[in-house]
């Protein structure tokens, strides 16, 4: 398996077969043999793009909510963190180490919205202990790209 392709993919999922051949230093018919296999083998699993939402006036929230859980016999965090993820609002779901199982991001409307869903949903589920909301008030960087200040141009040579 290419790491160096899956780290280019994950920077920018929009470099072109020439672009990736280059830097790799493979040919195109290569790297589309190597993306096919990696899609095929859910290695990829989707292709998203970084959208820095405050340069629109459509307003949203986002919040990270810390859930504590007792995990049920058998079944551990699974059960609770299946169920987190069939909501519409939640964005993201993992597994924590530390003062708190699940961290879950949300994303709606209002800071009321949001709010209301933590109450309503989330920490009426039967094995939440307790939830902890912290909205976020400003994205600096995501998913490794910045949001804030200048553009960097990421085209070049690529080496671990």
């Amino acid at each position: 398996m290419n790491m160096k392709l899956l780290k280019l993919l994950n920077k920018n999922a929009r470099y072109t077969l020439s672009e990736l051949s280059s830097m790799l230093g493979i040919t195109e018919n290569e790297v589309k043999a190597e993306i096919e296999f990696l899609e095929k083998e859910g290695y990829i699993r989707a292709y998203k793009t970084v959208i820095d939402w405050e340069k629109f006036d459509d307003t949203s929230v986002s919040a990270l909510i810390e859930l504590k859980v007792t995990p049920k016999s058998g079944l551990g965090f699974e059960e609770v963190a299946q169920r987190v993820m069939r909501y519409n609002e939640v964005e993201t779901v993992y597994l924590m180490s530390g003062g708190y199982d699940l961290c879950v991001i949300v994303k709606g409307k209002t800071f009321q919205q949001v709010a209301m869903f933590v109450a309503k949903e989330l920490s009426t589920i039967d094995s939440v202990i307790s939830t902890s909301t912290h909205f976020v008030l400003r994205r600096y960087k995501e998913l490794d790209v910045c949001l804030y200040g200048g553009k960097n141009d990421d085209r070049g040579i690529y080496s671990l």
